[in-house]
């Protein structure tokens, strides 16, 4: 008479346990994808100020150009720099956090840091540059994008540490490697894009 009753107990109490496990796998699942729309999110916001940027670089080439003739390599350069960030930037939009993707993004940055790092440098053998307006508006308008792609890229670093954290925690980790949730890569800068952005003309327009 007890046996059934035992029985049914101990099925019961296995269904309850394996509902709890379910749910416990169902939040782990859920909170790693918002986690990872999260650090998405988050790079959308450094994509938006990118392609700001880089829609200032012609504009600022074409206006310096007539000042600095002699420099063509130099300005040549920063386009290519720039003609390569923005493919990148292509790339990491597309797949947000896919560490290949970050790492061509960073080179090319970096790239660009130092390109329009030399031309800025160059910049200061002609003082009729300093008087031109234009070039003046730009500057402060590619320092402002600079400003802002700063502040995006800590908060998506950020999002990406917490997303990473989560996935190699026991027991979320069990979960991640079930479902394929890889290692996010962060957004960091080299010591030429830091450069510009910390001091992004040695001149004052």
């Amino acid at each position: 008479m007890y046996l059934p009753i035992l029985a049914d107990l101990t099925l019961w109490i296995g269904l309850g346990v394996l509902f709890i496990f379910i749910l416990g796998v169902i939040a782990i699942y859920n909170s790693l994808v918002a986690l990872k729309n999260k650090f998405k999110n988050a790079f959308a916001q450094i994509d938006v100020q990118l392609k700001r940027r880089y829609d200032l670089i012609p504009n600022l080439v074409e206006t310096v150009k007539g000042y600095m003739a002699h420099e063509r390599e130099t300005l040549d350069a920063v386009i290519q720099a720039r003609s390569a960030a923005t493919s990148a930037r292509e790339g990491a939009a597309a797949n947000p956090g896919d560490p290949q993707s970050m790492g061509a993004l960073m080179a090319a940055e970096e790239g660009l840091g130092g390109a329009l790092g030399k031309l800025f440098a160059l910049s200061e053998g002609y003082p009729d540059l300093k008087a031109n307006q234009n070039v003046s508006s730009l500057m402060e308008e590619l320092k402002t994008t600079e400003n802002k792609i700063a502040f995006a890229r800590q908060h998506y670093n950020d999002s990406v540490m917490a997303y990473n954290n989560k996935r190699e925690m026991f027991p979320s980790s069990i979960i991640a490697g079930m479902f394929n949730f890889s290692e996010a890569s962060m957004f960091e800068i080299g010591a030429a894009e830091r450069e510009e952005v910390t001091n992004p003309v040695k001149v004052e327009f």
